[in-house]
């Protein structure tokens, strides 16, 4: 393979359109883009809490790559833990990587009621969620039990986004703002114990890693493909390239909430 330095334009944006994007395994953006970590440690944390949990569930898993960690690095293991995924090549990894962990793996939509009994789960997780069904997460929480997760925050990596699609609306912006998640989980019946928010630094080194970020994280620009877009790309490669990096910065907020007892 060419030197990245020595790469064409359409070398770069094919090796973006080919990388898989299944799962949230991101060591393939090292060397070629950066996003900084909120400060509070979210899969660490999150060891911390299965250690202390008896029946645990991940929303919307992804190919399990932070609950293989945290359960890694948990002092014990849940007795029951359970995930759901909606994305079918995901499930299939997920399945696989979770499997020494004896966790099952449920195939959902994300839209879709969780396929689980009332109260059957003293702690909820989720690692940035496409969005909170906060009735949903009541639902399944026995009285006392603990919802804790990393969200993304309102006009995350806004900047790519508008770079496509141009000046947002507001309250497309604000969709996200941790306020009006926090207001529709108390209405569902859960308390707030902490809230915390971070602006993060991210750095796109060449025009593959934003063409591979577009088709992992969809709902940035929906409906994006290479060809849809070439113009924008051209554009931004041009920039990247006389000026250096593509900055943006990212959002995210740590929620743990408590279903009242």
């Amino acid at each position: 393979m060419a030197d990245k330095q020595t790469r064409t334009y359409e070398e770069l944006l094919a090796e973006g359109a080919a990388v898989p994007t299944e799962g949230w395994d991101f060591s393939w953006f090292e060397g070629r883009a950066t996003e900084a970590r909120p400060s509070w440690g979210y899969a660490t944390a999150l060891a911390g809490r299965l250690g202390e949990a008896d029946a645990a569930l991940d929303i919307q898993t992804g190919g399990g790559e932070v609950l293989d960690f945290a359960l890694t690095h948990a002092a014990r293991s849940p007795a029951l833990t359970a995930a759901t995924e909606g994305w079918p090549p995901n499930v299939t990894k997920a399945t696989a990587r979770l499997r020494p962990h004896r966790v099952t793996v449920v195939a959902s939509a994300e839209d879709a009621p969780l396929p689980f009994a009332d109260e059957t789960f003293g702690l909820v997780v989720s690692r940035h969620p496409v969005r909170a069904h906060w009735d949903e997460i009541a639902r399944v929480l026995r009285p006392g039990g603990a919802y804790f997760a990393q969200h993304v925050g309102p006009g995350s990596a806004y900047e790519v986004v508008e770079f496509f699609l141009g000046p947002q609306p507001g309250e497309q912006r604000e969709a996200r703002h941790p306020d009006r998640e926090r207001r529709a989980a108390e209405a569902a019946g859960l308390e707030t114990v902490d809230v915390r928010a971070e602006r993060l630094r991210m750095e796109f080194h060449d025009i593959a890693a934003v063409v591979h970020f577009l088709r992992k994280v969809i709902w940035m620009v929906p409906g994006f493909t290479v060809e849809a877009y070439r113009p924008r790309l051209r554009a931004l490669h041009e920039r990247i390239e006389a000026e250096g990096a593509f900055v943006a910065h990212s959002t995210r907020h740590l929620f743990e909430l408590r279903k009242h007892c």
